[in-house]
């Protein structure tokens, strides 16, 4: 029988408490605290408190970045979700550390890969939501098309922060005055 313990560590960042956690296989969480979907998915009988090898080396990549540099490495990731999202995933996986993707260059990427004609950029915009593993799943560099800085589970402020941290070029960018992310 497969081991579902799941191990869990804080970590403390500039920009707040970070909760990760991971199985025998990989990373399998990152959030902010209070942030939307918090500890989405972990069950408290199947925690436990414990610095794993893959909470190390997720440490070692988020001192890294905190410090302003490109982590040239990952973790082991184990994110569980549906296949459309984990292929929302593999593609936030390739935006470059400091630029950005729009959702509907995602979609476009998603109906590619699935042989779809078209993607709408709102399914796009779920599975970017529901990302277990922001910052490595990046998912803070998605923005929409005209340059609005939407749809971060950890809240707008911490998107401006993380898009800062990696010297983004935010000429262009704005904070909408109203959406589902603020």
């Amino acid at each position: 029988m497969k081991d579902k313990t799941v191990y869990t560590c804080t970590y403390k960042s500039k920009l707040g408490d970070i909760l990760l956690a991971a199985d025998a296989i990989g990373l399998t969480g990152l959030w902010f605290e209070g942030q939307k979907y918090f500890a989405s998915g972990l069950k408290e009988n199947e925690t436990e408190e414990k610095e794993t090898p893959v909470l190390k080396r997720t440490r070692e990549w988020l001192d890294l970045y905190f410090a302003g540099k490109d982590p040239k490495f990952l973790p082991p990731l184990a994110p569980d979700g549906s296949e459309f999202r984990k292929d929302v995933w593999k593609i936030l996986l390739t935006i470059p550390y400091g630029k950005t993707m729009t959702y509907g260059e995602i979609g476009r990427k998603v109906a590619e890969m699935s042989g779809k004609k078209t993607m709408s950029a709102q399914a796009v915009g779920g599975a970017v939501g529901h990302n277990p593993i922001s910052i490595l799943i990046p998912c803070h560099r998605v923005v929409g098309t005209n340059g609005s800085l939407t749809g971060y589970a950890g809240g707008i402020e911490k998107k401006i922060g993380l898009l800062k941290l990696e010297r983004t070029d935010m000429s262009g960018m704005f904070v909408p005055k109203k959406g589902t992310a603020l």
